[in-house]
């Protein structure tokens, strides 16, 4: 028995000495008058001294010098009272390595008997990385305690999973009235008005918050003294790491002031409406509510007009009591503008802002020496319709509370605006926009009128009288003819002298548009109909409503939008992309092509219904070889315009260069003779045109049209005179190559072929 006793007691002694060796915390075994006697390597490790310092040496060496003194009291008490000491019991207690630095740790003590003998075991902890996270802890607590104090202006607590006040700030106590002491532990439905506690709003709140995780609402709640106001509140729902509700957090605004500023908005522009549905009224009005809401000296509403897609309109609001006028309607673009960003981003933009989000600078407001402000979107349900600007000529007048407060003004705004369709279009009925639009009208009739139709040919004066006869009528137009014989001035001719010269002109080149495109910019589109679709657009059918619509090239439409166009032309009606609303439209349609349309139906390129919807008035515009006699007139015309339009002086054009255009036949009509005659009086250095005719001739060889005699001898009588003016100098700067246009050798060349001799010029 007393040998299974020994190995017993060997066995334990083998795993004590097993577990002293291994333990991560270090471990001390001391005799009764401190002196070390045992010490495992974590010791070592944690405070740097080698085995043979730790034996034999008082423990005094790894306590910090400022308590050892002290120490050997407390010891000496500790022999004298063992008891077993935990690790945890809240002293403070530091540790000293042999190099000097100090580093917190916790001891647990335990006396031991071994032999007779009795000695102390040790387990030290450093505990470095916990009090640097419970210090960090601490000081995060203290920064959340003075937020959460110092937030005033919101009512911030918590609540226990039923409801009940937890925590208080000074926020809460100046909002609701009540003092931490009074409410801590009550139910939070004691700020709601009895007709909500009857409906089980509060416990409704808790469950949508504890569901989703957060509720906002906004709606009367009830102070202390009974009074009323209006509440922005925030419920948010606090987990454990487990996942189980703990309780909630509860954020409170008193918005009282912003809900009348906001009722007297609506009920002021109400008022406006009913009364008398002037558009100034309503600015006044729109003005007078924001005063009331926000104080400021300068504002403005911009408005989307889809007739301008890439501007906005704005309009200064006037202000009553400065009794000042209102300032003239501004077209904005809506690229690198802060207007325009605000439209597109939809979010509001405070003047400080601008630089950072590359928005453009506000010139506008600048000028009026505004220095703080913001802008907000007019967001009516979903839609933005425009933008809202209020500016102070004083720095930093504008703050996030000022934003949120405009957010809701606009809101309200924006939903006037929509109500009220004529507002809408502010901008268009105002004077200034109808005395813009009737000159803009002149200008259209005083530069595409028959004025720049010139010529006096038999051709052109029947089509003139074609045009003079379909004019008044509703029929629908095709203009025929080469590209370059002026389809376009016939078409805008036909609408300067109809019935429908008050309303618009649109055009629309049907090859110049991508297919993926075309069939929007006819239709149009709803936002969001498409990628890219990113606004409303509105068709050029819809914009030429009570108006002309041009369609050029319209050969190259495609025929899968052929039925649609035809469609619209016999029922008068549309449907944007995207859409399901039906817009009734009336339009009268001009179309013009260069390609033989017959042709085209026969091989099916092109619907035989929509053609013969398209051929009620058919005018074919004749060529300008066809006319040469125009070609004097048309020559005299643009030699002027473009002369006029460079500051220069032309008053003779030579009898052989006359001759010569009028000999050539001009396969590209009366647009190629008017770039050539831009390019002659660019060219010209004095009064008198120098046209570089060999350009036609080096053309000529290129192609099949046979130019007329008459063109050599007056391109050999123009060489000549070249010649001569630089004194037989062929070459170099300032010689007849020069002058010409041309290189030495095709001068050269020329001089062969013309049978020009030096004896004819030197």
């Amino acid at each position: 028995m007393s040998a299974n006793n020994s190995e017993v007691s060997e066995h334990a002694q083998a795993l004590f000495r097993e577990l002293f060796l291994a333990s991560p915390d270090a471990i001390l075994v001391t005799a009764v008058d401190g002196h070390i006697s045992a010490a495992n390597p974590a010791v070592e490790q944690l405070f740097g001294y080698s085995e043979t310092e730790l034996i034999g040496n008082l423990v005094e060496i790894l306590i910090p010098e400022r308590f050892r003194d002290r120490h050997p009291h407390l010891r000496g008490g500790y022999v004298a009272a063992p008891s077993a000491r935990p690790m945890g019991t809240g002293v403070e207690l530091y540790g000293r390595r042999k190099d000097g630095t100090e580093f917190p740790v916790d001891i647990m003590l335990s006396p031991v008997e071994s032999s007779g003998e009795r000695s102390v075991l040790t387990v030290i902890r450093d505990i470095t990385e916990r009090k640097h996270a419970e210090t960090a802890l601490r000081r995060s607590e203290e920064r959340f305690r003075l937020l959460v104090e110092g937030a005033r202006d919101y009512a911030i607590f918590l609540l226990d999973p039923e409801g009940r006040v937890t925590t208080w700030n000074s926020g809460a106590e100046r909002i609701k009235g009540y003092r931490a002491e009074e409410i801590l532990g009550q139910h939070f439905s004691r700020f709601y008005p009895q007709e909500s506690v009857e409906r089980g709003k509060p416990q409704h709140e808790l469950k949508v918050a504890a569901a989703k995780g957060r509720f906002e609402d906004e709606g009367w709640r009830i102070r202390k003294d009974g009074s009323r106001f209006w509440a922005n509140v925030i419920i948010t729902a606090l987990r454990g790491q487990d996942g189980q509700l703990v309780g909630f957090s509860k954020v409170t605004r008193d918005f009282t002031d912003r809900k009348s500023a906001e009722e007297s908005l609506v009920l002021e522009l109400g008022k406006a409406l009913l009364a008398n549905p002037d558009i100034q009224r309503i600015l006044g009005a729109i003005e007078a509510s924001i005063q009331r809401l926000i104080p400021h000296d300068y504002a403005t509403i911009s408005l989307f007009d889809v007739s301008s897609p890439r501007q906005l309109q704005m309009q200064q609001l006037p202000s009553a009591e400065k009794q000042e006028s209102p300032a003239q309607e501004v077209m904005l673009p809506i690229e690198g503008t802060p207007e325009g960003w605000v439209f597109v981003n939809q979010e509001p933009l405070l003047m400080t802002q601008i630089d950072d989000k590359k928005a453009g600078q506000p010139a506008l407001q600048f000028k009026a020496g505004i220095k703080s402000g913001c802008w907000v979107p007019l967001n009516s349900r979903g839609e933005v319709i425009g933008t809202l600007f209020v500016g102070a000529r004083r720095e930093a007048a504008f703050d996030q509370r000022h934003v949120e407060t405009l957010i809701q003004a606009a809101s309200q705004i924006a939903g006037i605006i929509k109500i009220d369709h004529g507002f809408r279009r502010i901008v268009q009925l105002s004077s200034k926009l109808k005395e813009e639009k009737r000159y803009l009208e002149e200008e259209l009739r005083t530069e595409y009128n028959f004025e720049e139709i010139v010529g006096e040919s038999h051709g052109l004066r029947a089509v003139l009288k074609q045009v003079e006869t379909v004019a008044p009528t509703a029929a629908t137009v095709l203009i025929l003819g080469e590209t370059g014989t002026g389809k376009e001035l016939i078409a805008r001719s036909i609408h300067t002298i109809s019935p429908r010269r008050d309303r618009t002109f649109v055009k629309l080149n049907c090859s110049a548009i991508p297919f993926g495109l075309l069939e929007s910019e006819l239709f149009g589109h709803e936002k969001g109909a498409f990628t890219g679709a990113i606004s409303q657009r509105i068709g050029r059918l819809e914009l030429a409503h009570m108006g002309t619509l041009f369609l050029d090239e319209i050969g190259d439409l495609p025929l899968e939008l052929q039925p649609k166009l035809l469609r619209a032309l016999q029922e008068k009606e549309i449907e944007r992309l995207g859409g399901r609303r039906t817009i009734t439209v009336d339009v009268r349609l001009i179309a013009a092509t260069n390609r033989d349309l017959t042709r085209m139906v026969k091989a099916g390129e092109f619907r035989s219904d929509l053609y013969y919807r398209l051929r009620v008035f058919p005018i074919t515009v004749p060529p300008l070889r066809e006319r040469s006699t125009d070609i004097p007139l048309l020559v005299n015309y643009f030699v002027n315009k473009h002369a006029k339009r460079m500051n220069k002086h032309i008053a003779t054009i030579p009898q052989e260069t006359m001759a010569a255009l009028c000999g050539w036949q001009w396969p590209g009509n009366v647009r190629e003779l008017e770039n050539f005659i831009e390019r002659a009086v660019i060219l010209t250095p004095g009064s008198t045109l120098r046209a570089p005719l060999a350009e036609l001739e080096m053309f000529a060889e290129q192609t099949p049209v046979t130019s007329d005699p008459n063109f050599h001898a007056a391109e050999r009588e123009h060489i000549l005179r070249v010649l001569r003016e630089t004194k037989g100098m062929i070459g170099g700067n300032g010689g007849a190559a020069e002058k010409l246009g041309l290189k030495r050798t095709t001068l050269n060349s020329k001089l062969r072929k013309l049978g020009i001799e030096r004896s004819d010029y030197a």
